[in-house]
């Protein structure tokens, strides 16, 4: 493919992930991601041509230019779009598909200091909210997803999202659930992935782990009191003091507004925005 082609190709796709984008030449002067990715695809020619001090030279000018930095070792693939840019780390043995998008503070990052594979690799149609960090040498699969600020360290299968720390898979939404979240759907696969944690996939891990305990205290709570009236009425003498109530306090008050207003923000986000 030529120069021009690709370089279409990749207006293109800017314009399909990025409704801001309101012209050719806006996201010429303005889109520092393409910007990077253009000057990592002469370091790494120059790289692949064994001109390595050219080429490094050549990724430091672009880190200083757009806030990204590619290692000109790294193999990056078509339509790959790196959204606002800034703070975005790419090592050398890392390798990216076709129609993968990486939003700003995103680290490929490695975990050994020993030579050989020790980056990431992502397959097609990977997409990596902002803060995330891929560490080790580690594969993510096709269409796989990941959220904002999470640390994955694991490989993520195929079609699947991870988010928190460390990234932990996140349950497929349920049929009664697909009716109410048909418009963000929509959304998603427009943008190809909620990268501020906005989806109603997206849940919190910790606040449900949180939660489930809660309920299980009360349900032990409610049986060990049954048990005890029944061995009461038997002529025991057992459970004289009644169990007190389990008492939250504040962080059940906050935790249901919070719960409030993630809601009313899902219902009013609008992805034409």
């Amino acid at each position: 493919m030529g120069v021009s082609a690709r370089l279409k190709e990749d207006i293109e796709s800017i314009y399909h992930r990025d409704p801001a984008a309101n012209s050719t030449l806006e996201i010429l002067l303005n889109y520092p991601g393409m910007h990077a990715i253009w000057l990592h695809r002469i370091s790494h020619k120059l790289w692949q041509a064994n001109w390595r001090l050219s080429a490094r030279v050549l990724s430091t000018f672009s880190r200083w230019l757009t806030g990204v930095e590619i290692h000109p070792g790294a193999t990056i693939g078509r339509r790959f779009f790196i959204d606002h840019g800034m703070g975005v780390v790419i090592g050398e043995t890392a390798e990216i598909g076709d129609d993968c998008t990486l939003y700003h503070g995103v680290t490929l990052g490695g975990t050994s200091w020993n030579a050989g594979k020790r980056h990431p690799t992502l397959e097609n149609n990977v997409v990596v909210g902002a803060g995330a960090k891929i560490l080790g040498p580690i594969v993510m699969r096709e269409g796989s997803r990941v959220g904002s600020n999470s640390v994955v360290v694991k490989e993520v299968p195929a079609n699947t999202t991870v988010v928190g720390i460390p990234g932990r898979m996140v349950a497929k939404p349920s049929e009664a659930d697909k009716a109410q979240t048909e418009r963000r759907s929509a959304m998603a696969k427009k943008y190809g992935f909620d990268a501020y944690a906005v989806s109603p996939d997206n849940p919190d891990p910790v606040a449900n782990a949180i939660g489930q305990m809660l309920d299980h205290m009360h349900l032990m709570d409610s049986k060990l009191l049954d048990l005890c009236k029944e061995i009461q009425a038997m002529g025991g003498n057992v459970c004289t003091d009644r169990l007190p109530e389990l008492d939250i306090g504040e962080f059940s008050e906050a935790e249901q507004e919070a719960a409030v207003k993630r809601q009313r923000g899902l219902d009013e986000f609008d992805p034409i925005i």
